[in-house]
């Protein structure tokens, strides 16, 4: 029978690619992560690993369970919390990843009013941008993930859990002496010949593809993740920048002054989880309290 912390091991082996690196990231010793690996593969009645020196590769067998393992462990998960909810033992456990400006905006409401509603519950919060929180949802690393997306993009999320949360459009942000700062409306081909900021690699490729309908291509003179970087660099007269209305909410733009660009570009925030959680009383209160947090 195969046990979930064996499966816990066997993804950390294959993200890290060695024992010593897995035990590292579990927080327990080498012996432990090998005597782990032995109970797996003779539980699986095949071997899981092929060891080469120092390095160490799946096999196929070991492969396909790597793939299942995060939706196993989610199913695990949802039973788990389903099953203390019904008994009383305790209200539940939320792992909740989101992109920085909606931690800073929706995170904090829907946050504070789950603990008044709920006090038992516990909420663990990490940042990712999606895809990559996304991702760590689809592999089991947690139970709500708070993303966006701009434009249709087919069956990307399909397999998950959809909580409309808001549009969020962007908005210029030029300098307080730029010659467009006290425009109402700028178009972005106005912007065509400035130095741009660009935000996160999904923003950056967004201002790319709206720039180039405008018919050029945007000078990109620095990049950075960090909304907060973005308003200071245009403070100091260093670039122009398109951000979410979202990044605004939290940050004073010293030194810089927003303007509503057209065409128009917006971006869908929703809140996202797996068809098995969403089952599960803590997580459907989470959902419910970031959708209540949303501004309508």
């Amino acid at each position: 029978m195969l046990e979930a912390r064996h499966l816990r091991v066997l993804r950390a082996v294959a993200a890290t690619g060695s024992f010593s690196a897995a035990a590292r990231k579990l927080g327990c010793t080498q012996p432990a992560v090998s005597q782990q690996m032995k109970a797996l593969e003779t539980s699986a009645g095949t071997p899981l690993l092929i060891r080469t020196g120092r390095e160490m590769r799946l096999t196929q067998a070991g492969e396909a369970l790597v793939r299942h393992a995060g939706g196993i462990l989610a199913g695990l998960t949802a039973a788990e919390e389903e099953i203390a909810a019904i008994a009383g033992l305790r209200a539940g456990r939320v792992r909740l990843v989101s992109f920085p400006s909606g931690s800073s905006t929706l995170v904090p409401t829907a946050l504070a009013a789950l603990r008044a509603a709920h006090p038992g519950t516990r909420v663990s919060l990490v940042e990712a941008e999606p895809p990559r929180s996304v991702e760590m949802l689809r592999e089991g690393d947690c139970d709500v993930a708070l993303a966006f997306r701009y434009g249709a993009t087919g069956a990307e999320w399909d397999d998950l859990i959809v909580r409309p949360l808001l549009t969020d459009r962007l908005v210029g942000l030029v300098p307080e002496g730029h010659r467009l700062a006290g425009a109402d409306t700028v178009t972005i081909g106005d912007l065509a010949d400035e130095s741009w900021i660009a935000s996160c690699p999904r923003c950056r490729r967004q201002l790319v593809e709206v720039c180039e309908e405008a018919g050029f291509t945007p000078r990109i003179d620095f990049a950075t993740d960090d909304y907060p970087a973005v308003i200071g660099l245009v403070g100091a007269g260093l670039g122009v920048a398109v951000l979410p209305e979202l990044a605004m909410e939290s940050v004073l733009p010293k030194g810089a002054r927003t303007v509503t660009v057209e065409p128009s570009v917006e971006r869908e925030i929703v809140a996202l989880t797996l068809p098995d959680l969403a089952q599960v009383p803590a997580v459907a209160a989470t959902l419910d309290q970031l959708t209540l947090a949303a501004p309508r």
